[in-house]
């Protein structure tokens, strides 16, 4: 994608705390209302210290890079996602951290993909929003922007980075990129991550977790993985559930996994006509991840009856992990490796803090 830059320098004379690139992607964030009418129309990043004039007060170096075509978030498909990765990469040796600008929608699936495209990242990479446009006299979009430009600067007692993963920032936490979900559309506590503790709280000082925090290591070196394989889809069950459904969609061509969206600890419907589909599906080497609907708490497959029939037939259990990280992991599964049973294991484990053990 074609992108235009922009340059602030600091205006402190001291020496700069290190050096951040924003990505401006689109979204609700970097809207203002166009000079004449009342139409929300995207702003020009030529104008932002006019429009969040803290910004030069910083004291690190700051770069904002803005795609020429800025979309809405629910365009968002995993070219885009292939694309940032490649402009972190291209940046990485250039810049101490990055925050990437984008639409609430679908940031929890951006910032799942990005979790797993970017092996062995050692640098922040922090995605925030506003649910209100920068042009509005009560937007959050300032608070979100300065507060990721602190916490994506911050580094620790050794010089390093405090956070070294991908995160979402939003309306004062700070969330690991693949345990967050967006929970609200219309309050500015809009992400929320019920399986895994926020790795900041930015109150009147930025209070981090550190426990929680990836660690710092310097041995590892960044790639990026340059395929991620759509042949997936969301099996969601209900009371009611029909036959011809559940065959329409396990029977896709080409399909390679499932994300089965399961009742409570992981359970589904004992029907006969549905254990038969779930077995042969199987049989044909479509991969099924079972993944509660509950925002928290985790699949425990086999505990109940109604969930020991998908343990006895391969359906890989999900633990706690969202349903955004499960169909992105299996998106970068399929597309790194080519092995059904590598498949399996991979999506069984954690790659990068997605899920519980």
């Amino acid at each position: 994608m074609p992108y235009t830059t922009i340059h602030i320098n600091p205006i402190s004379p001291e020496p700069t705390n290190g050096s951040v690139l924003v990505i401006y992607t689109g979204g609700t964030l970097g809207m203002v209302y166009e000079t004449k009418g009342r139409q929300l129309v995207p702003f020009d990043f030529q104008q932002i210290i006019e429009k969040v004039p803290e910004i030069g007060r910083l004291d690190f170096d700051i770069t904002f890079l803005s795609l020429e075509k800025p979309i809405d978030s629910s365009n968002v498909n995993p070219e885009v996602w292939i694309e940032l990765a490649k402009i972190i990469q291209a940046h990485y040796d250039q810049f101490d951290s990055f925050v990437i600008l984008h639409g609430t929608d679908t940031m929890a699936y951006t910032a799942s993909a990005l979790s797993f495209l970017l092996e062995n990242l050692n640098k922040p990479v922090i995605l925030t929003g506003a649910q209100l446009p920068i042009g509005v006299a009560r937007s959050d979009a300032r608070e979100n922007v300065m507060t990721a430009l602190e916490l994506a600067s911050a580094k620790n007692e050794e010089g390093h980075p405090i956070i070294t993963e991908v995160c979402i920032y939003f309306n004062s936490f700070l969330l690991r990129g693949n345990r967050a979900k967006k929970k609200e559309s219309s309050d500015f506590n809009a992400f929320d991550s019920a399986n895994y503790p926020p790795l900041a709280n930015a109150g009147v000082r930025i209070e981090y977790n550190t426990p929680f925090i990836r660690n710092y290591d310097p041995s590892r070196q960044l790639s990026i993985q340059e395929h991620l394989d759509n042949n997936v889809a969301f099996l969601k069950m209900f009371p009611g559930i029909s036959p011809q459904v559940v065959h329409s969609i396990l029977n896709i061509s080409g399909l390679k996994g499932i994300v089965l969206q399961t009742y409570g600890a992981g359970n589904a419907t004992t029907e006969p006509w549905f254990l038969e589909a779930i077995q042969k599906a199987i049989e044909r080497n479509v991969i099924i991840f079972n993944v509660s609907q509950c925002d928290g708490g985790r699949v425990s497959q086999g505990h109940y009856e109604t969930s020991k029939f998908l343990e006895e037939v391969g359906v890989v259990s999900g633990s706690d992990i969202t349903a955004e990280a499960a169909i992105t992991k299996m998106m970068y599964v399929f597309g790194k490796e080519h092995d059904p049973e590598k498949w399996r294991d991979m999506l069984a484990k954690p790659l990068c803090g997605e899920m519980s053990i």
